[in-house]
């Protein structure tokens, strides 16, 4: 039993939902993408895409989470990751990711991409 956790009580375990943003690397064809995604197990969802799983990523040879938000209900997540592949999305996150993006010179030497 967990400290702090009284035997035979009942908990509940909130599940939670979340939005995350993926830089995708393609080396052969030199160039960087973006993928923004929602689910409920992000360390699984991570493993499905750098091992091919996930159709959209799967020409990648590189992916790297760079950004997640969690929320504690799932159409919130969906509306989440519908609002950040909008315009205003693609600016909140290269304002969020800002000091990342300048780190790694990803802003003006290299193209990185955001999904139509």
């Amino acid at each position: 039993m967990p400290e702090g956790l009284s035997a035979g009580k009942q908990y509940k375990i909130k599940i939670m939902y979340y939005t995350y943003i993926l830089l995708c690397t393609d080396s052969r064809h030199n160039r960087k993408h973006f993928y923004v995604g929602s689910t409920d197990n992000l360390k699984e969802r991570l493993n499905r895409h750098k091992k091919g799983d996930i159709k959209t990523t799967k020409s990648f040879d590189k992916i790297e989470l760079v950004y997640y938000e969690a929320c504690l209900n799932k159409t919130d997540a969906r509306k989440r990751e519908l609002q950040l592949k909008t315009g205003f999305g693609r600016g909140y996150i290269n304002k969020r990711l800002e000091n990342y993006l300048k780190e790694a010179e990803l802003v003006k030497r290299l193209n990185v991409s955001f999904p139509s």
